[in-house]
């Protein structure tokens, strides 16, 4: 334990059990979270004070730390916050991402359970959702139209599009259990488990007969594992010890799960269906260029769209014909 819950505890807080401290520490939400933002920083925790302050907000129910005003700001946090802060602060101390720790996480206007070792959605995946969804505008009024992701994880990106696109229905595919199971908690947690279809499928390796069964598609979207083998070792420990790095190596040129999916899109789209793909600032070239090097030209490229960083990332293809 440290200094300061030692200190804190030793002014006698009163019991209501054996064992169990529920009275008032002395010490407000602000002072516990810059305590233990201080803590980070000594110990080189990335975003030391948002980590601090997700844990505290999380500790007294809150949806964010700035929610917690007023009478709950002044107040001082109960000897249980306490210890629960204690608790999951440690687990931050051995670099377990606070999404892990609190066990959501917010993806546009959705809150997402969130499970180790299931990818933790990005930013920049939140960018991918609003171009499809802005370029698959006429999916509004189409009763039939189908979105496959590949890869869905946590379901982030399925689950925002069927919020966003009222018509559509979702295939999502994942070759992990674990992201399949938090696929399928999510869309119940969301309401919207009616509207999407989840397979545990790998599409390097698992028979297309499985996909194609399911109907012609009208955009097949994907984050897929895109990091450069040679580059996960740089990767931040947060990462490397707790998302599952398969989600993460892309192989040699961070394009293998990538090619698996230009080479099965046109067999499952529909004429002039859309591939909408996240990747690294080198891929949209690199796209390009395995295009040119395909003799079957079934695939175009429409447009290379650069990320809130100004970094070329999502690459939007169309099927000919």
């Amino acid at each position: 334990m440290h200094p300061l819950l030692r200190r804190l505890l030793a002014k006698g807080v009163p019991r209501s059990a054996p064992g169990r401290r529920t009275g008032r520490s002395g010490v407000t939400a602000g002072q516990l979270a810059a305590y233990w933002a201080g803590i980070f920083y000594q110990h080189r925790i990335p975003d030391a004070q948002d980590s601090s302050r997700i844990l505290v907000a999380h500790a007294l129910g809150a949806k964010n730390f700035i929610s917690i005003r007023g009478r709950a700001a002044r107040s001082p946090v109960s000897a249980d916050q306490l210890l629960l802060v204690e608790k999951m602060a440690q687990e931050r101390l051995k670099r377990v991402p606070v999404q892990y720790i609190i066990g959501e996480w917010d993806f546009l206007d959705m809150t997402l359970e969130m499970r180790p070792p299931v990818l933790i959605p990005r930013p920049e995946t939140e960018e991918l959702v609003g171009l499809v969804a802005a370029d698959c505008e006429e999916l509004r009024h189409s009763t039939e139209a189908a979105i496959l992701e590949v890869g869905c994880g946590s379901g982030a990106v399925s689950l925002a599009l069927l919020r966003r696109i009222p018509q559509v229905r979702v295939i999502a595919i994942d070759k992990s259990e674990s992201a399949i199971s938090l696929t399928r908690d999510n869309a119940h947690r969301l309401r919207l488990h009616h509207r999407i279809h989840i397979l545990q499928h790998d599409i390097l390796s698992d028979p297309i007969e499985r996909l194609v069964a399911l109907g012609p598609v009208s955009a097949v979207v994907s984050n897929p594992p895109y990091i450069f083998s040679e580059d996960m070792s740089q990767l931040e420990p947060e990462i490397l010890r707790y998302e599952d790095p398969s989600a993460l190596d892309g192989g040699l040129d961070g394009m293998d799960v990538m090619k698996g999916i230009l080479r099965l899109a046109p067999l499952l789209l529909q004429p002039r269906g859309d591939v909408f793909l996240e990747g690294e600032p080198r891929h949209p070239e690199m796209v390009t260029k395995w295009l040119e090097e395909q003799s079957e030209g079934r695939l175009h490229l429409v447009q290379t769209v650069k990320d809130f960083c100004g970094k070329p990332r999502f690459i939007h293809l169309r099927r000919c014909g």
